[in-house]
């Protein structure tokens, strides 16, 4: 579209000057366009809290650093799940609302759904690094509204271009995932392309995504991975480059375990009795760290509220970490933290053909309510996906 303004001089003379104006993805702008499809809950509880609406509220760019995201697929991970029936809702409401303005329950409706992949929308006034139709992927915090919609707005620091390799199925089963991963190994654990080489990992639940993940960007840094998983899971586990693989399923899985050698870093993704075996397969005195995904945090500020529960968390950790370390290794609780740069990361291994999305299963957007069912069964063969919008994998 042009624009001609008209100005006249001093003299007289008329000029005038054509002004170019972009033309958005989509013509109905914030002002007139206020609602939009999504899968909702009105209150925690079983799959049956689920609900379909096309009158959810449209996601408004509140902050300059935002983006809007028109949904092409969308990711579904266990806190989905957990979050459905309410898990982590103290500390949830509290970042969503930190000075307390708005009353209890005011997060509902509440949209569930973690990964993303679709194409940027609207950009607010400080956004520099990406433009409207910009193809994107993200991880989005558990704070704020899902995938499982339409629309979602994110900061921009939380979103990252598409791996150019894959389509948005496959993009949206990596995000979450990948993010927690690379937070627990790499942010946690300390790990890095450059000190990873010959180093012992060892992965406890493999199969899943988490799993799924850090088998492929470990193997890619050059380390060797042992995996535990069942036995109908190990040909997977192997073809993403497990070097070694152990079954939980035919007798206690500490036995075989021990006569290998030590490791140099653990990713606990089972949590319960693993640790109280776990820890004694590390290597002593080396920095040698384990990682566990599985902590008490959310659950103890839900059962304790904020304060009592982040002291009983912090209490639990640091008679562990102090327990562990007169021992000679270092015991970690890893936290999914959202980030863009590292998704930045993770699409050039995408690219290069380092990492492979792994898909278990894909629904259509009228089946939110079966995906849930899925991803509540377990024992996952990577991610469970949700088609918002048939034109996405197209564009």
């Amino acid at each position: 579209h042009e624009l001609w303004e008209i100005w006249h001089l001093s003299n007289g003379v008329v000029g005038c000057v054509c002004i170019k104006r972009t033309c958005l993805l989509f013509s109905t702008s914030r002002m007139c366009r206020t609602v939009m499809p999504a899968w909702v809950i009105d209150k925690y509880g079983s799959n049956d809290v689920l609900r379909f609406t096309k009158n959810a509220s449209f996601p408004i760019i509140d902050f300059p650093n935002e983006v809007i995201v028109k949904v092409f697929a969308a990711g579904l991970n266990p806190l989905d799940v957990s979050m459905r029936g309410g898990y982590g809702a103290a500390t949830l409401s509290m970042k969503r609302d930190p000075v307390n303005i708005k009353r209890s329950g005011s997060e509902f409706p509440l949209i569930l759904g973690r990964d993303v992949s679709g194409v940027i929308m609207e950009c607010g006034l400080d956004v520099k690094y990406f433009r409207e139709r910009d193809e994107v992927w993200a991880a989005i915090p558990p704070w704020k509204q899902g995938s499982l919609a339409e629309f979602v707005v994110l900061s921009a620091n939380e979103v990252s271009h598409k791996p150019k390799s894959l389509n948005h199925t496959q993009a949206a089963a990596i995000p979450y995932v990948a993010t927690t991963a690379w937070s627990a190994l790499v942010n946690t654990g300390g790990l890095s392309k450059d000190n990873c080489a010959n180093k012992r990992i060892l992965i406890l639940g493999g199969s899943g995504g988490v799993g799924t993940f850090a088998i492929q960007m470990l193997k890619a840094w050059g380390a060797h991975v042992t995996v535990t998983c069942s036995q109908n899971a190990e040909q997977f586990v192997k073809g993403l480059g497990a070097d070694h693989v152990v079954d939980y399923t035919s007798g206690p899985v500490e036995e075989p375990l021990s006569a290998l050698e030590k490791f140099d870093l653990i990713l606990d993704n089972v949590g319960g009795d693993t640790e109280r075996w776990a820890l004694n397969l590390l290597k002593p005195w080396s920095g040698a760290k384990y990682v566990t995904l599985v902590t008490p945090f959310l659950q103890n500020t839900d059962m304790l509220g904020i304060a009592d529960g982040m002291m009983q968390s912090a209490a639990t950790m640091a008679t562990k970490a102090l327990k562990h370390l007169i021992k000679g290794v270092h015991y970690r609780w890893g936290f999914y933290a959202p980030s863009g740069p590292a998704l930045d990361e993770i699409r050039e291994m995408v690219d290069a053909g380092q990492i492979q999305a792994v898909v278990d299963e894909t629904f259509n957007f009228s089946q939110v309510p079966q995906a849930f069912e899925k991803v509540e069964k377990g024992h996952a063969r990577g991610k469970t996906v949700v088609q918002i919008s048939k034109g996405g994998d197209d564009l």
